[in-house]
Formats: structure tokens, sequence, C-alpha cells
């Protein structure tokens, strides 16, 4: 299993399941906080790789909601420079395996970059009420 950086805000419940997710799909994750972890502009930037720059963004952070901040309206350097201001801009998790770094927790992406099970099927969540990520559950393939 993989070795995954995990930059989080602190206290977070959504950044604590997809945490959850990872340790029990075996990887060994190295936590940072992302509200109070230094980073400049050049360590930030490689997170988004080619993404727009509208997709940076945390859509729920309160200065968007207020129209305080537009995504839309800014530039790459604008964009970051207003991130480093106000971390809850971000859009999180940060994620980092090797080289390789993502914004956000895509479970598909996520499945075949480093893997990401569940441990069990989608139907038996389901069975029990319980299925609340949509069907993007993905489940240990059984021992030969």
């Amino acid at each position: 299993m993989a070795e995954v950086i995990f930059y989080a805000m602190p206290g977070c419940p959504v950044n604590a399941k997809q945490r959850q997710q990872l340790a029990a799909a075996g990887h060994r994750l190295i936590e940072r906080d992302l509200a109070a972890t230094d980073l400049t502009a050049g360590e930030l930037r490689p997170f988004f790789g080619d993404k727009e720059v509208e997709s940076w963004f945390n859509r729920r952070a309160a200065a968007i909601r207020s129209g305080r901040v537009r995504p839309g309206e800014l530039g790459e350097s604008g964009a970051l420079a207003a991130m480093l201001t106000d971390r809850d801009l971000i859009r999180r998790p940060l994620i980092q395996v090797g080289d390789r770094r993502e914004a956000g927790f895509d479970p598909a992406a996520l499945h075949a970059w480093i893997g990401l099970t569940s441990g069990e099927s989608c139907d038996d969540k389901h069975a029990r009420g319980q299925c609340d990520h949509g069907h993007q559950h993905f489940v240990k393939a059984p021992a030969a």
C-alpha cells in the first residue's frame, strides 16, 4: 500500500471519513494540518495539475458563499494568493503519494491511482440502509 501525505483541515468531519477510507484500504497516512502548514504558491500549485482554476476551490468556503471571493474571476496567481490567505478556500484534501499530487477526494480516481477499497459491497451497505456515497464503492477482490 501507499504512503499518503494527507493535508486536511482540523476538525473537518468529511476529511475524517476520508482518512478512515484510506486507512481501511491499508494506506499509511502522514497527516498535515492544512490550516497551519507553511505552504508557498509554488508548493500548492502542483496539487491542481491541469484543472481549471475554478475547480481548485472549496465551493463551501464562507468567502465563496458570501460572494467575497469569485473563483471565476481569478487567474492562477490570484487564486493561489487567495488560498494561501484563507485556507478554507482550498479544495481538500490535498493528497500526495510520491511525486504525484491531487486536490479533492474522488473515490474512483483514488482507486485507480493507489487503490481504495471499502471491504464490502454496495449491496451490503444498501441492505443496512447505510449506502451514503452513491455507487462509488470498491470491493477487494477475493483471495485466489
